[in-house]
């Protein structure tokens, strides 16, 4: 399971601890999470997901999540063909 844990805390300023205090859970869960050492629970990853506010699939996938480098070429692209 691939997931954009980091990413999500990185772009709100959070920080492990912060993260796992406001879902209840251990900070080392977080780590466990983003290194892909466990896969989240359904429950968990509701509560994550209604943290940042964002549909589940937003922070975990079965399937790599595009970089993005790769995000901004397909916009930019998008942009030149309109």
């Amino acid at each position: 399971m691939h997931n954009r844990i980091a990413l999500f805390r990185a772009e709100c300023g959070e920080s492990r601890k912060e993260l796992a205090e406001a879902i209840d859970v251990n900070p080392q869960t977080i780590g466990f999470l983003e290194r892909g050492d466990y896969k989240p629970s359904l429950e968990l990853a509701l509560k994550m997901a209604d943290h940042y506010g964002v549909p589940v699939e937003a922070i975990f996938s079965l399937s790599p999540f595009p970089s993005v480098s790769e995000l901004l070429a397909a916009a930019a692209t998008k942009e030149t063909t309109k």
